[in-house]
Protein backbone atom coordinates (compact mmCIF):
# COMPACT_ATOMS: atom_id res chain seq x y z
CA UNK A 1 0.00 0.00 0.00
CA UNK A 2 1.01 3.73 -0.56
CA UNK A 3 1.69 6.37 2.16
CA UNK A 4 -1.39 7.75 0.57
CA UNK A 5 -3.34 4.30 1.48
CA UNK A 6 -2.30 4.19 4.84
CA UNK A 7 -3.29 7.80 6.05
CA UNK A 8 -6.42 7.09 4.91
CA UNK A 9 -7.01 4.08 6.39
CA UNK A 10 -5.18 5.60 9.72
CA UNK A 11 -8.13 8.50 9.29
CA UNK A 12 -11.06 6.40 8.88
CA UNK A 13 -10.06 4.29 11.78
CA UNK A 14 -9.93 7.74 13.98
CA UNK A 15 -13.38 8.51 12.61
CA UNK A 16 -14.64 5.20 13.79
CA UNK A 17 -13.05 5.61 16.96
CA UNK A 18 -14.27 8.88 17.51
CA UNK A 19 -17.64 7.66 16.92
CA UNK A 20 -17.76 4.68 19.15
CA UNK A 21 -16.47 6.42 22.12
CA UNK A 22 -19.52 8.80 21.15
CA UNK A 23 -22.20 6.65 21.44
CA UNK A 24 -20.56 4.47 24.69
CA UNK A 25 -20.81 7.80 26.54
CA UNK A 26 -24.27 8.08 25.59
CA UNK A 27 -24.72 5.02 26.78
CA UNK A 28 -22.79 4.90 29.83
CA UNK A 29 -24.71 8.47 30.58
CA UNK A 30 -28.19 6.66 30.40
CA UNK A 31 -27.26 3.45 32.96
CA UNK A 32 -25.98 6.61 35.70
CA UNK A 33 -29.44 8.07 35.23
CA UNK A 34 -31.32 4.46 35.53
CA UNK A 35 -28.46 4.27 38.91
CA UNK A 36 -29.71 7.23 40.28
CA UNK A 37 -33.55 6.59 39.51
CA UNK A 38 -32.97 3.24 41.39
CA UNK A 39 -31.14 4.21 44.34
CA UNK A 40 -33.97 7.12 44.78
CA UNK A 41 -36.94 4.80 44.47
CA UNK A 42 -35.22 2.40 46.90
CA UNK A 43 -34.50 5.36 49.37
CA UNK A 44 -38.40 6.82 49.05
CA UNK A 45 -39.73 2.72 49.88
CA UNK A 46 -40.19 2.93 54.10
CA UNK A 47 -42.28 0.99 56.83
CA UNK A 48 -45.01 3.73 56.53
CA UNK A 49 -45.10 2.80 52.43
CA UNK A 50 -47.95 1.29 51.46
CA UNK A 51 -47.76 -2.77 50.68
CA UNK A 52 -49.18 -1.90 47.07
CA UNK A 53 -47.31 1.19 46.73
CA UNK A 54 -44.31 -0.65 47.58
CA UNK A 55 -44.75 -3.84 45.38
CA UNK A 56 -45.40 -0.67 42.57
CA UNK A 57 -41.81 0.58 43.03
CA UNK A 58 -40.05 -2.48 43.33
CA UNK A 59 -41.26 -3.11 39.77
CA UNK A 60 -40.47 -0.11 38.50
CA UNK A 61 -37.23 -0.98 40.07
CA UNK A 62 -36.33 -4.32 38.46
CA UNK A 63 -37.45 -3.13 35.05
CA UNK A 64 -34.97 0.09 35.47
CA UNK A 65 -32.09 -2.80 36.82
CA UNK A 66 -33.31 -4.81 33.67
CA UNK A 67 -32.22 -1.58 31.52
CA UNK A 68 -29.12 -0.91 33.29
CA UNK A 69 -27.58 -4.40 33.01
CA UNK A 70 -28.38 -4.22 29.17
CA UNK A 71 -27.27 -0.92 29.06
CA UNK A 72 -24.22 -1.74 30.70
CA UNK A 73 -23.93 -4.96 28.50
CA UNK A 74 -24.00 -2.59 24.89
CA UNK A 75 -21.23 -0.30 26.88
CA UNK A 76 -19.08 -2.97 27.38
CA UNK A 77 -19.46 -4.25 24.49
CA UNK A 78 -18.65 -0.80 22.89
CA UNK A 79 -15.30 -0.50 25.07
CA UNK A 80 -14.29 -4.04 23.26
CA UNK A 81 -15.14 -2.79 19.82
CA UNK A 82 -12.66 0.74 20.88
CA UNK A 83 -9.89 -1.27 22.21
CA UNK A 84 -9.60 -3.29 18.83
CA UNK A 85 -10.33 -0.34 16.83
CA UNK A 86 -7.52 1.64 18.46
CA UNK A 87 -5.33 -1.63 17.81
CA UNK A 88 -5.68 -1.46 14.14
CA UNK A 89 -5.37 1.76 14.40
CA UNK A 90 -2.06 1.41 16.29
CA UNK A 91 -0.92 -1.17 13.58
CA UNK A 92 -2.10 0.56 10.58
CA UNK A 93 0.21 4.04 12.26
CA UNK A 94 2.98 2.39 12.55
CA UNK A 95 2.95 0.72 8.73
CA UNK A 96 1.91 4.03 7.74
CA UNK A 97 5.38 5.63 9.21
CA UNK A 98 7.37 2.81 7.83
CA UNK A 99 5.87 3.99 4.45
CA UNK A 100 7.27 7.17 4.93
CA UNK A 101 10.54 6.35 5.78
CA UNK A 102 10.70 4.05 2.73
CA UNK A 103 9.11 6.74 0.61
CA UNK A 104 11.98 9.68 2.16
CA UNK A 105 14.70 7.33 1.61
CA UNK A 106 13.55 6.94 -2.38
CA UNK A 107 13.18 10.51 -2.34
CA UNK A 108 16.55 10.98 -1.04
CA UNK A 109 18.27 8.29 -3.37
CA UNK A 110 16.41 10.74 -6.28
CA UNK A 111 17.91 13.73 -5.67
CA UNK A 112 20.80 11.95 -5.03
CA UNK A 113 20.70 10.88 -8.37
CA UNK A 114 19.70 14.00 -10.08
CA UNK A 115 22.62 15.48 -7.93
CA UNK A 116 25.11 13.46 -9.17
CA UNK A 117 24.05 13.52 -12.68
CA UNK A 118 24.24 17.20 -12.56
CA UNK A 119 27.73 17.76 -11.23
CA UNK A 120 28.50 15.31 -13.75
CA UNK A 121 27.70 17.38 -16.28
CA UNK A 122 29.65 20.22 -14.70
CA UNK A 123 32.21 17.85 -14.63
CA UNK A 124 31.79 17.25 -18.39
CA UNK A 125 31.28 20.80 -19.70
CA UNK A 126 34.75 21.65 -17.55
CA UNK A 127 37.11 19.58 -19.50
CA UNK A 128 35.74 20.29 -23.32
CA UNK A 129 37.88 21.84 -25.51
CA UNK A 130 38.50 25.83 -25.18
CA UNK A 131 36.94 27.49 -28.23
CA UNK A 132 39.73 29.61 -30.49
CA UNK A 133 37.90 32.53 -29.74
CA UNK A 134 38.67 32.79 -25.76
CA UNK A 135 41.90 34.12 -24.71
CA UNK A 136 44.02 31.16 -23.31
CA UNK A 137 45.87 31.46 -20.20
CA UNK A 138 44.06 34.27 -18.75
CA UNK A 139 43.03 34.01 -14.71
CA UNK A 140 41.39 37.37 -14.73
CA UNK A 141 38.04 37.90 -13.09
CA UNK A 142 35.71 38.05 -15.99
CA UNK A 143 38.21 37.44 -18.71
CA UNK A 144 36.70 38.83 -21.76
CA UNK A 145 36.53 37.33 -25.52
CA UNK A 146 37.83 38.70 -28.08
CA UNK A 147 33.99 39.64 -29.13
CA UNK A 148 33.34 40.75 -25.83
CA UNK A 149 29.98 43.43 -26.06
CA UNK A 150 28.62 42.91 -22.61
CA UNK A 151 29.43 43.50 -19.01
CA UNK A 152 26.73 40.99 -18.11
CA UNK A 153 24.31 38.56 -19.49
CA UNK A 154 21.35 38.08 -17.04
CA UNK A 155 20.46 34.21 -16.65
CA UNK A 156 16.69 34.25 -15.08
CA UNK A 157 13.28 32.36 -15.38
CA UNK A 158 10.77 33.91 -17.38
CA UNK A 159 8.18 34.21 -13.96
CA UNK A 160 10.51 36.56 -12.17
CA UNK A 161 10.89 38.82 -14.81
CA UNK A 162 8.12 40.82 -12.94
CA UNK A 163 9.20 40.24 -9.61
CA UNK A 164 13.13 41.17 -9.98
CA UNK A 165 14.23 40.49 -13.15
CA UNK A 166 13.21 43.22 -15.29
CA UNK A 167 13.71 45.94 -12.59
CA UNK A 168 16.91 44.98 -11.79
CA UNK A 169 18.32 44.96 -15.46
CA UNK A 170 16.66 48.48 -15.54
CA UNK A 171 19.18 49.67 -12.51
CA UNK A 172 21.63 47.75 -14.19
CA UNK A 173 21.82 50.32 -17.61
CA UNK A 174 20.98 53.39 -15.53
CA UNK A 175 24.79 52.71 -14.91
CA UNK A 176 25.84 52.91 -18.03
CA UNK A 177 26.27 49.02 -18.48
CA UNK A 178 25.94 46.61 -20.95
CA UNK A 179 23.42 43.96 -20.63
CA UNK A 180 22.46 40.96 -22.49
CA UNK A 181 18.66 40.00 -21.78
CA UNK A 182 16.11 38.50 -23.69
CA UNK A 183 13.66 40.64 -24.49
CA UNK A 184 15.96 43.26 -25.82
CA UNK A 185 18.51 41.07 -27.86
CA UNK A 186 15.76 37.95 -29.16
CA UNK A 187 13.27 39.68 -31.35
CA UNK A 188 10.72 37.32 -33.18
CA UNK A 189 11.41 34.85 -35.71
CA UNK A 190 15.23 34.74 -34.07
CA UNK A 191 16.79 31.26 -32.80
CA UNK A 192 16.84 31.15 -28.97
CA UNK A 193 19.36 28.84 -28.82
CA UNK A 194 21.75 30.54 -31.05
CA UNK A 195 21.02 34.17 -29.33
CA UNK A 196 21.68 32.56 -26.41
CA UNK A 197 25.15 31.26 -27.31
CA UNK A 198 25.99 34.29 -28.69
CA UNK A 199 25.21 36.66 -25.39
CA UNK A 200 26.80 34.23 -23.64
CA UNK A 201 29.85 34.24 -25.65
CA UNK A 202 29.87 37.61 -25.79
CA UNK A 203 29.64 38.84 -21.82
CA UNK A 204 32.13 39.32 -19.49
CA UNK A 205 30.29 37.85 -16.53
CA UNK A 206 26.67 36.11 -16.06
CA UNK A 207 24.46 36.93 -13.11
CA UNK A 208 21.82 34.00 -12.19
CA UNK A 209 18.88 34.62 -10.34
CA UNK A 210 18.35 31.92 -8.95
CA UNK A 211 14.63 31.10 -7.43
CA UNK A 212 11.84 28.21 -7.58
CA UNK A 213 11.12 28.89 -10.69
CA UNK A 214 14.80 28.63 -12.34
CA UNK A 215 15.17 25.40 -10.56
CA UNK A 216 12.22 23.48 -10.83
CA UNK A 217 12.01 20.25 -13.07
CA UNK A 218 11.33 20.65 -17.05
CA UNK A 219 13.02 24.36 -17.05
CA UNK A 220 15.41 23.69 -20.43
CA UNK A 221 16.36 27.09 -21.31
CA UNK A 222 17.59 27.96 -17.33
CA UNK A 223 19.55 25.12 -17.12
CA UNK A 224 21.07 25.44 -20.45
CA UNK A 225 22.07 28.91 -19.76
CA UNK A 226 23.71 27.48 -16.55
CA UNK A 227 25.21 24.75 -17.87
CA UNK A 228 27.27 27.63 -20.50
CA UNK A 229 28.12 29.73 -17.77
CA UNK A 230 29.65 27.06 -16.03
CA UNK A 231 31.68 25.94 -19.03
CA UNK A 232 32.93 29.58 -19.72
CA UNK A 233 33.62 29.70 -15.82
CA UNK A 234 35.70 26.82 -15.95
CA UNK A 235 37.80 28.47 -19.08
CA UNK A 236 37.73 32.21 -17.80
CA UNK A 237 37.86 31.71 -14.02
CA UNK A 238 35.05 34.07 -11.83
CA UNK A 239 32.28 34.87 -14.07
CA UNK A 240 29.08 33.41 -12.88
CA UNK A 241 27.53 35.63 -10.09
CA UNK A 242 24.26 34.32 -8.08
CA UNK A 243 21.80 36.25 -6.75
CA UNK A 244 19.20 34.08 -4.75
CA UNK A 245 15.42 34.97 -5.29
CA UNK A 246 12.90 33.39 -2.43
CA UNK A 247 15.02 30.61 -1.83
CA UNK A 248 16.88 29.36 1.05
CA UNK A 249 20.12 27.75 1.51
CA UNK A 250 18.71 24.39 1.66
CA UNK A 251 16.96 24.40 -1.71
CA UNK A 252 20.02 25.93 -3.51
CA UNK A 253 22.08 22.73 -1.48
CA UNK A 254 19.91 20.61 -3.04
CA UNK A 255 20.00 22.13 -6.75
CA UNK A 256 24.20 22.36 -6.72
CA UNK A 257 26.39 22.19 -3.77
CA UNK A 258 29.20 23.92 -6.09
CA UNK A 259 26.65 27.11 -6.44
CA UNK A 260 25.40 27.42 -3.20
CA UNK A 261 29.35 27.34 -2.24
CA UNK A 262 29.59 30.85 -3.95
CA UNK A 263 28.98 34.00 -2.39
CA UNK A 264 25.52 35.56 -3.59
CA UNK A 265 23.31 38.63 -3.02
CA UNK A 266 19.74 37.65 -1.80
CA UNK A 267 16.62 39.70 -2.72
CA UNK A 268 15.47 39.03 0.98
CA UNK A 269 17.68 41.48 2.32
CA UNK A 270 18.78 43.76 -0.99
CA UNK A 271 17.05 45.96 -3.23
CA UNK A 272 17.39 45.75 -7.24
CA UNK A 273 19.69 49.52 -7.36
CA UNK A 274 21.86 47.64 -3.93
CA UNK A 275 22.40 44.32 -6.24
CA UNK A 276 23.04 46.04 -9.54
CA UNK A 277 25.21 48.98 -7.68
CA UNK A 278 27.09 45.87 -6.17
CA UNK A 279 27.80 44.21 -9.79
CA UNK A 280 28.82 47.98 -10.93
CA UNK A 281 31.42 48.01 -7.92
CA UNK A 282 33.13 44.78 -9.27
CA UNK A 283 33.51 46.32 -12.67
CA UNK A 284 35.54 49.10 -11.03
CA UNK A 285 32.18 51.37 -12.09
CA UNK A 286 31.05 54.21 -10.23
CA UNK A 287 27.80 54.49 -9.91
CA UNK A 288 26.16 57.89 -11.65
CA UNK A 289 24.76 60.20 -9.05
CA UNK A 290 21.04 60.86 -9.80
CA UNK A 291 20.24 64.14 -11.52
CA UNK A 292 16.51 65.60 -9.98
CA UNK A 293 14.42 67.90 -12.98
CA UNK A 294 15.09 70.55 -11.18
CA UNK A 295 18.98 70.70 -11.59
Amino acid sequence: MSVEQYQRSVNSLDKDIAALEKKKAEVDKKCAELSKKISSTEKSITPRTSASTTVSKLKQISSWESDRAKKSAESADLGKKIADKRQKRNDAYLKLQKAQQDEQKKQDRQMKNIQASYESRISQLQHLSIPSSVHRGSSNAGAMTEDAQYDVFVSHAWEDKESFADEFVEELRKLDLRVWYDTSQIKWGDSMRAKIDDGLKKSRFGVVILSPDYIKEGKYWTKAELDGLFQLESINGKMLLPVWHNLTKKEVMAYSPIIAGKLAMNTASMTPTEIAEEFAKLLEVEPQATVSANE
